[in-house]
Formats: C-alpha cells, structure tokens, sequence
C-alpha cells in the first residue's frame, strides 16, 4: 500500500501510476501525486479531534489551495455523498465510529481522485456500520469510477471485489479475476 500510494519507492522492480514511473519521481512529484489522483482511507479514520466533520473534509482542499468558497462548497458535496449532509459541523467525538469512517471516505474523495485506497477500512467497526461502509465504497467505485483497491484480513469482503489478490511474503499466492483462477506470481513492485 504505501508503494501504490506513492508513500515510498520500490527496492526492486517497477512501478508506474498514470503513466509515471515512480522511481523517477521526485518527492514532490509524488505527494502531488498522492494529492490530486489518490484518496486514502484508513482503519482509524485519521481525524483532526479538534476540527469539524466539514474542517476535516476540506483539509485535502487546503493543501492543494483551492479557493475558500469552491473548497467549501467541494467539502459539504462530498459530506452529502457519504450519507452526513447534517453532520457538517460536528466534531469527531460526537460522531459514530460509522460516521467517522464516512467523514474519512468524504475525505478521500473530496478531491475527485482516480485511486481509492482502503486499508481494512472496517475493522474498527461493528457489523451492520461494516456493511454500509463497504456499500458506500461499492457506489464510490461504479458510481463515481475511481478505482478501489482494499487491503483486507476479513474473508467476507472479498465477494464484493471483481478481483482478489491474496499476497503472502510479498508473493501472489492466489489471484482471482471474476472466479477464474490465475496462477500465483511475484510481485513486479
């Protein structure tokens, strides 16, 4: 994950997002990467205690200076597609652990990105919060087209996927595209 997302550069190998290859990237070249084509989302959401579900989603916009208004207006949208169009001016505390992972998914995609990055982005929640958090990131995915990749211990959400790619080691050890099986082999990162 910290590879895809353009966090750290391979040892090994190759890797290109968009067209880049990564290894001849700069820092700067990849945070402004990570900034207008990826959108994380973590296990422990990653909010600023102190600042509003609104303050929150915008901080993306923040970083990539867009103007106060549009940067407003881009947030609460965002807020709106996740189900917390009311939520707007709470603060992380006084949201569900649901909610807080909504206000993070806002977060993500706020900035419209190609690549939805999620790191098991229900294991700190119950069941039923797990099922609409991974209904929401379905309709990120076919209604919106970003790409999603999930890192994931929970055998249950690999239904979901069109693909499943099991690692081990840094090695594919199994690697399913529509229920057909496609041999194990290295990872070329």
């Amino acid at each position: 994950m910290n590879i895809i997302g353009c966090l750290d550069k391979p040892t090994e190998g190759s890797f290109s997002l968009d067209g880049q290859d990564i290894l001849n990237c700069s820092e700067n070249d990849m945070s402004d990467l990570r900034l207008n084509k990826i959108g994380f989302v973590f296990q422990s959401f990653h909010l600023l205690p102190r600042q509003s579900a609104l303050a929150n989603v915008e901080l993306p916009l923040n970083y990539a200076k867009v103007p106060k208004k549009e940067r407003r207006e881009r947030a609460l949208k965002a807020l709106e597609r996740v189900g917390l169009a009311d939520r707007v001016d709470f603060l992380p505390n006084q949201l569900s652990g649901g909610q807080m992972q909504r206000v993070a998914i806002a977060r993500a995609i706020v900035n419209n990105p190609k690549l939805l990055l999620a790191d098991e982005p229900t294991g700190a929640l119950d069941y039923k919060t797990s099922k609409e958090i991974l209904k929401l990131i379905e309709d990120v995915n076919q209604k919106y087209g970003n790409t999603v990749i999930m890192v994931t211990h929970n055998d249950a959400i690999k239904n979901m996927a069109d693909r499943v790619i099991k690692l081990r080691d840094g090695m594919i050890r199994k690697n399913i595209v529509n229920d057909v099986k496609v041999p194990a082999m290295e990872l070329d990162w």
